[in-house]
């Protein structure tokens, strides 16, 4: 199986909880010219009226500068890996086994079909574990 691993920054910003609060601050990225892979954004149970925004990747000081402004700050608690490849049924369990037996554990997970590829966003809860996952999916 030939798999595209990379690790990625994954930033991530506080939003309101309210209409257009999402809209907001993808607009500003949008006008600092960001094309956007992966965004998702959920509310903030244990934080009432927010939410937050998980978005990747930001390439270059214009994107960058723009996050900032609007709030996004790189996640130093979650250390990310995209992987991307031919689909097929039970891809995710397979690849999920593949760190199971390697003792890791997801902090997160995220996928999606798009056509016949798939993309998943890994999140790890250290450095180590993010280029043990590389190296595991990439021999996978």
């Amino acid at each position: 199986m030939e798999l595209i691993v990379e690790r990625v920054n994954v930033w991530a910003a506080g939003i309101p909880d309210e209409p257009g609060g999402l809209a907001r601050v993808l607009a500003g990225l949008s006008e600092a010219g960001a094309d956007l892979d992966f965004c998702i954004a959920r509310r903030a149970p244990e934080k009432p009226g927010t939410g937050v925004v998980f978005v990747t990747p930001l390439r270059g000081d214009r994107e960058i500068e723009a996050a900032s402004l609007l709030g996004f700050n790189v996640t130093q608690s979650l250390h990310s890996v995209r992987v991307e490849g031919a689909n097929a049924p039970g891809i995710a369990a397979a690849l999920t086994e593949k760190l199971a037996a390697a003792g890791i554990n997801l902090h997160s997970f995220s996928g999606a079909v798009i056509g016949t590829r798939f993309i998943f966003y890994i999140a790890l809860d250290s450095e180590e574990d993010a280029d043990k996952a590389c190296k595991i999916l990439q021999r996978a």
